[in-house]
């Protein structure tokens, strides 16, 4: 049986649905429970990673370090990762983190920019991590382009490269294509990531493991930016019926989520209105919740920002742009 390496991004990704209001205690356990499944790695902190509590991405219950310090001690087997975007995330970020027995770094940049990641990855080799590039938003660059962007990534020395369906915006073929020319470009392995926008989060996954992934990430009950990342229970279950091994109990991930992360939603993690618009248009998942915010504020329907957000090719760190958008719809509206 083909193994596949389990990342979890529950205590990261899962942050974006419930507004980053995880507490250190509800990040423990559920973290604890985590490392009793056999899941091999989790990533914990903000949504948008170390150092994105703030007024422009929402501020988290906790610190940080708040968060790092619990699940720390409850650890047995299980590996600590982290999510650094420069830019946001800082190497004295990366410090505190490597206090509590950071393992994993994962350093994410848009699909075109991985030279903006060039010294946080050095960084983090000189200093003994398992240093991952995570290539966000790979829906808007060719196949040609994400190898031209890993082989940057090879180049600065990590051990891994994600590629990354931000806005849960790709088909299974192009999923294939783009790992499969990764792989054939760099020496290093590669992982993928999903959303789940189009509902296609399990069979994207499943896609990028038959091209040669052999690392996956996913959130128990899915929980995650826009319509949720894999839902991990279901993408364990499945890739055991397809003959993967991941070590995982997914008897324990059901559990975890009927137990705890259940209670802790804001909201059933499903593919809503403004969910679907972001798949279709090809959108950050994480502008939904800002999207919606500005469309009652200025009266204008949430789909039509976040098509417009897609059509202007919009990413990461331009949630600024969804009120100017929002504004400029009303006025629209208005002139109607």
């Amino acid at each position: 049986m083909k193994s596949i390496r389990i990342f979890d991004t529950t205590l990261r990704d899962g942050m974006h649905a419930v507004s980053h209001q995880m507490t250190p205690e509800q990040m423990a356990t559920i973290a604890a429970r985590l490392d009793a499944a056999g899941v091999d790695t989790i990533e914990v902190g903000h949504g948008d990673g170390i150092g994105g509590s703030s007024m422009q991405y929402g501020f988290a219950r906790a610190t940080d370090e708040e968060y790092f310090k619990a699940v720390a001690k409850v650890l047995k087997k299980t590996k600590f990762a982290v999510l650094l975007i420069p830019g946001i995330g800082t190497v004295e970020d990366l410090e505190v983190a490597m206090e509590y027995g950071l393992h994993t770094v994962r350093v994410a940049t848009h699909v075109t920019e991985a030279d903006t990641g060039e010294q946080h990855i050095k960084f983090a080799k000189q200093n003994g991590l398992e240093t991952i590039g995570f290539l966000m938003m790979s829906h808007m660059a060719t196949p040609d382009k994400v190898v031209e962007q890993a082989k940057k990534f090879e180049s600065y020395g990590v051990d891994r490269i994600n590629i990354t369906d931000s806005a849960g915006a790709m088909l299974p073929a192009e999923i294939k294509i783009r790992i499969e020319s990764v792989l054939d470009a760099v020496a290093v392995p590669v992982g993928f990531h999903a959303h789940n926008n189009l509902g296609l989060a399990i069979g994207n996954t499943l896609a990028a493991i038959e091209a040669g992934a052999t690392s996956v990430d996913g959130t128990v009950r899915g929980l995650g930016a826009g319509a949720g990342n894999a839902q991990l229970e279901v993408l364990t279950a499945a890739m055991s019926k397809a003959g993967y091994e991941t070590g995982v109990d997914f008897y324990k991930l059901m559990d975890l989520g009927n137990d705890i992360i259940d209670s802790i939603m804001d909201r059933p993690q499903i593919i809503s209105n403004d969910a679907l618009a972001i798949g279709y248009a090809g959108a950050y998942g994480s502008f939904m919740l800002h999207s919606r915010r500005a469309a009652e504020k200025f009266g204008v329907d949430a789909r039509d920002i976040l098509l417009e957000l897609g059509r202007r090719k919009t990413v990461g760190g331009q949630e600024d742009l969804i009120i100017d958008v929002a504004i400029e719809l009303a006025k629209k509206k208005a002139a109607l």
